[in-house]
């Protein structure tokens, strides 16, 4: 699928009024509901982990891609927050705009509610028993984390404890998953690096729910979290306006140049509905209609969508602009 600008981005307010729905997404092909679900019958958490779209032009309905140039994305939608719980209560997002002081209403940086946390433990159990790279789990090269408190506490519940910012994969005393047949046998599985990213946060502006608090109040929440690659401690990107969807839609492509860029090959992304919508948007026309809806629905709470981001040697020669606060100069 190659990008294109989307000819319109739907306006938050046309996603529940906002964009923060907690009811299930629409609902998915009988093939992905299949593929949810296991032998039981029981609905797992990663609806859809099974798709995986690949970034090309196709025009005979195939794609062939240097295996070299290919990366296994997993974007991964935060549990279920607090604001969440609220804007299904009232109907709209009225409850998330500040009459005050933003950072003092209570849904600043909002966190996950207990059923968010046991939405990410049974994605964690579910992980532990889905067979990947030729083992009986799956295991992820890196995992990349949006700074909101929401997308930190799903990340460590799903992931548990990160490896320590610093230490080789060889130093760490990672296990497989117990009761699996690796961890009978002993097999090392280092815990992976959680690396914090700015690029991959919530659209912005006028909801207090997408503000963050300083990082020197979250980094004592999550240890071993790597915040280093962060440029400002106080949220400088947040304000009463909405960021623009052109923006939003750049910042997620940035975001994915960056990606392709690192060396691991299978990375997991702890992010958001709106920025996903705005990524996934530009993507699919050269898709079944049935994928293309599939890869550009709505992301439920802690949902699951695999691609497969193939590099064509163009964005190779770019390097992502670090992201800088929006200018307040009027000229």
């Amino acid at each position: 699928m190659a990008s294109s600008k989307p000819e319109e981005v739907r306006k938050e307010e046309e996603v529940s009024k906002g964009g923060y729905p907690t009811a299930p997404a629409p609902a998915a092909p009988k093939a992905e509901i299949a593929k949810a679900n296991d032998a039981h019958g029981k609905s797992t958490a990663m609806a859809g982990d099974n798709f995986q779209f690949a970034l090309g032009t196709p025009t005979t309905g195939f794609s062939l891609f240097l295996a070299e140039r290919t990366k296994k994305i997993h974007f991964i939608r935060h549990a279920e927050g607090y604001h969440n719980v609220e804007t299904a209560k009232t109907g709209s997002n009225s409850c998330l705009i500040a009459k005050t002081d933003p950072q003092k209403h209570r849904l600043w940086d909002a966190k996950l509610t207990p059923k968010g946390i046991a939405q990410a433990e049974e994605l964690r159990e579910y992980l532990t028993k889905r067979p990947s790279g030729g083992r009986s789990f799956t295991s992820f090269d890196l995992i990349v984390v949006s700074p909101l408190t929401r997308t930190l506490e799903t990340a460590l519940h799903i992931f548990g404890r990160p490896r320590q910012p610093g230490v080789p994969a060889f130093l760490d005393d990672g296990k497989a998953p117990v009761n699996s047949p690796e961890h009978r046998d002993g097999v090392f599985v280092p815990a992976p690096r959680m690396l914090v990213r700015e690029e991959c946060r919530e659209r912005w502006g006028e909801y207090v729910c997408d503000g963050r608090r300083p990082i020197r109040e979250i980094i004592k929440e999550f240890e071993n979290f790597d915040f280093s690659e962060l440029s400002y401690d106080d949220d400088v990107f947040w304000s009463d306006k909405r960021e623009p969807d052109d923006d939003c839609c750049a910042r997620a492509l940035a975001f994915l140049e960056w990606l392709n860029k690192r060396p691991e090959k299978c990375i997991a992304v702890v992010t958001h509905s709106s920025f996903l919508r705005h990524l996934f948007s530009q993507f699919g026309g050269s898709l079944a209609q049935d994928d293309k809806e599939t890869l550009q629905r709505l992301a439920g709470n802690c949902e699951l969508r695999s691609v497969v981001m193939c590099s064509h040697g163009i964005a190779e020669t770019r390097m992502p602009k670090p992201m800088t606060p929006p200018s307040t100069v009027v000229l």
